[in-house]
C-alpha cells in the first residue's frame, strides 16, 4: 500500500510539470507569467499540494520557474545555471573531457561567426570593433585581457541572433573555468601566444566586418589550434 501511494505521489507532481509544459507550449503562460497559487494549482489538477511543490522545485532547478517570497512562482528562463551543473557532473563521471569540450566550441563558434556575417547589427559592430581596439592598445591587465576576450566571443554568439549559441557557450565557459580555472590566462600570459591569440581575434572580427567567410573559417581554426596545444598541456596536469 505505502509502495503504491509513492508512485502515485510521483505521477503526481510529472502531471503539474506536464500541465506547465502544455500551458507555455499552447502560449498561456511566457517568460515573467505568474503561476497560479500552489492550493489553485492543486485543485485545479486534482494532486496534493506537496506534488505541487514537488513539481516547482523541480523546474526552478530546471530553470524553467523562479521564486519570490511573498509574490509567488514565475515562469523563468534560466537555464544557464542547469547546463551548467549537468556538464560538470559529466566531468565527475568521467562522460564528458575537455577535448569534447572544446570540439563543441569550436563547431558553434565556427557556425555562430557564420551567422555573425549575416545578421550583425551595427551595435554588433560597434561593439566588436571596440572590443579589438581595446586589445590593440595593450597595457591591460591580464584580468581585463580575459574579461575582454570572452566578451568578444559572447558578442559574437549574440551577434549570430542565435541565442542557443549564447547559452551553451556561457555554460561551456563557466565549466571549463571550474576544472582548469587560469586556461585563458595562461593562454594570454605568454607573449608570443597573446600575439597570435591577439591576431586571431582581430581578423575574426575584421571578416565579419568585410563578410568574408573563408577568412573568418581560417581565423576560427587558427584560434582553436592555439585554444587546444595549451589544453592538452594542461588537462594533463588536471585530476577530475
Amino acid at each position: 500500500m505505502e509502495a503504491s501511494k509513492t508512485q502515485e505521489s510521483q505521477r503526481a507532481y510529472v502531471r503539474v510539470i506536464e500541465y506547465i509544459k502544455q500551458e507555455i507550449r499552447e502560449g498561456h503562460l511566457r517568460i515573467g507569467s505568474r503561476l497560479p497559487p500552489e492550493r489553485t494549482l492543486a485543485e485545479q489538477l486534482n494532486v496534493g499540494r506537496n506534488s505541487v511543490r514537488e513539481a516547482l522545485r523541480i523546474l526552478e532547478i530546471m530553470g524553467t520557474t523562479v521564486s519570490t517570497q511573498g509574490a509567488g512562482h514565475f515562469i523563468a528562463g534560466n537555464f544557464e545555471n542547469s547546463l551548467v551543473e549537468t556538464l560538470s557532473i559529466m566531468f565527475l563521471l568521467k562522460e564528458l573531457s575537455f577535448q569534447q569540450v572544446s570540439q563543441l566550441r569550436y563547431a558553434i563558434e565556427k557556425h555562430a561567426f557564420a551567422l555573425a556575417v549575416e545578421h550583425a547589427s551595427p551595435a554588433d559592430l560597434e561593439r566588436l570593433e571596440d572590443i579589438i581596439s581595446r586589445l590593440d592598445l595593450g597595457g591591460l591587465s591580464e584580468e581585463e585581457n580575459v574579461l575582454l576576450d570572452k566578451e568578444l566571443h559572447y558578442t559574437v554568439a549574440r551577434a549570430s541572433g542565435n541565442m542557443l549559441f549564447v547559452e551553451i557557450l556561457n555554460a561551456l565557459s563557466d565549466v571549463m573555468d571550474r576544472f582548469i580555472a587560469d586556461l585563458r590566462m595562461d593562454i594570454m600570459s605568454e607573449e608570443g601566444r597573446r600575439v597570435k591569440l591577439l591576431s586571431a581575434h582581430r581578423r575574426i572580427v575584421q571578416c565579419i566586418l568585410e563578410k568574408d567567410i573563408l577568412g573568418g573559417y581560417a581565423a576560427v581554426d587558427e584560434h582553436f589550434q592555439l585554444v587546444n596545444q595549451r589544453l592538452e598541456v594542461r588537462s594533463r596536469s588536471v585530476r577530475l
